[in-house]
């Protein structure tokens, strides 16, 4: 379980959390990108690049038995602005379709380049899954 941290008078954030308060297993993933299992880019648009990084990072999560709303913390490192705000809306509904309508403490940082030189984005994440509580209808 987590809480959202959300100062009283401040507004509310748009697609992401001013912060998060959570208890139990942490977990943390490297930067994905765009690129598949095969270390292939799927592509050169920057919303399909997204898009499979985000998957990369679901794939991961699952192998400790998280899923996306375990997701406490994204830091985005895009190689340009006004790539990834030209592509608000795809990115969106991509992010929507693989990690729902959970949002995570965010920041996006424009970098002049990443480590692969086809890549557009790059995505870690810091997941947290909860710690069971006797009440959670666990057996003993």
């Amino acid at each position: 379980m987590f809480t959202v941290l959300q100062p009283p008078g401040w507004a509310k954030p748009r697609g992401y959390s001013n912060g998060i308060a959570a208890e139990g297993t942490t977990i943390f993933v490297a930067g994905q990108i765009g690129w598949d299992a095969q270390c292939q880019f799927v592509s050169d648009d920057f919303a399909l690049q997204v898009r499979q990084a985000l998957q990369n990072i679901v794939a991961v999560l699952a192998e400790a038995g998280a899923r996306p709303e375990h997701i406490v913390r994204m830091t985005w490192y895009v190689t340009s602005k006004r790539a990834y705000l030209d592509a608000g809306r795809e990115v969106g509904a991509h992010y929507r379709e693989i990690i729902g309508r959970h949002y995570p403490a965010m920041t996006a940082v424009e970098v002049t380049a990443l480590m692969e030189d086809r890549a557009r984005v790059e995505i870690e994440v810091t997941a947290v899954i909860p710690t069971p509580t006797p009440n959670d209808g666990a057996a003993a």
